[in-house]
């Protein structure tokens, strides 16, 4: 079975006014999102300001989040970091704060990261999942080594359609698209679901266009094209406008 089916926020993370983490609020919006639809929360993502976190931040978050969910919402932490024994610890913390799974962003430089895998693997206390997004770590994971990587499924952030079907195509694990604009094509080819920062502000449509609902993905893609522009503020203005929380952010301060 599949960590999850349908949409998944790539969940924002909320800081107070003098720039601490606000666990307890980013934990309360996460409760508001899957009232609302979504079904998975990944903490501690991009869309989360993972970099600016340290670690017992990132513990503080991920278990927050986790006993204010229902027990059939997956909490999903992000791992990934530069090497495999970073990303390793990272992974052990996360299971022991109460994590579901974890995501593992790809390492930046690496051509192969099978290694890297394996490392993180060894580890993991339950599901994990590779992370291919070359916007942030170039160059991601090639599509003809997926089905050597010991995960259980892949989130794909590239935004090409071709990759996606050719992902659902040889790849056997979930597959599950970061990309608003093919969150609808995700659902039509029978992917497990959607992981995208959109969902912070829109879950409704996300849960319409992965249903598909076209509709709802032309005002899906709309909402994200205003969100995305200014990255990660852009989201979190959005998310304030709808359920009145922080737009603080970490990055570049």
């Amino acid at each position: 079975m599949p960590l999850f089916r349908g949409v998944g926020v790539a969940l924002v993370t909320l800081f107070r006014e003098d720039g601490a983490l606000d666990a307890p609020a980013t934990a309360e919006l996460a409760g508001r999102l899957v009232d609302l639809g979504v079904r998975c929360v990944l903490v501690a993502g991009t869309t989360g300001e993972a970099a600016a976190l340290t670690p017992d931040e990132r513990d503080s978050v991920v278990s927050a989040v986790r006993s204010a969910l229902p027990a059939d919402v997956p909490v999903l932490a992000g791992t990934g970091a530069p090497t495999g024994r970073q990303a390793a610890e990272l992974t052990e913390r996360a299971f022991a704060v109460g994590a579901d799974a974890v995501l593992a962003l790809s390492p930046p430089g690496v051509a192969d990261p099978r290694p890297y895998y394996e490392t993180v693997a060894k580890a993991a206390g339950g599901p994990l999942l590779a992370y291919h997004f070359p916007g942030a770590a170039a160059p991601g994971i090639p599509v003809d080594l997926l089905a050597e990587l010991p995960v259980s499924g892949l989130k794909d952030s590239s935004g090409d359609a071709g990759r996606l079907l050719h992902e659902r195509d040889v790849f056997d694990g979930d597959l599950y698209t970061g990309a608003t604009s093919l969150v609808g094509l995700c659902g039509a080819v029978g992917g497990a679901g959607a992981l995208v920062a959109v969902a912070n502000l829109a879950p409704e449509d996300a849960v319409g266009a992965f249903a598909g609902d076209a509709e709802a993905q032309v005002r899906l893609a709309a909402a994200d094209r205003t969100a995305s522009a200014d990255f990660p503020a852009g989201y979190k203005r959005a998310a304030a406008q709808r359920f009145g929380t922080s737009v603080l952010t970490r990055v570049g301060r």
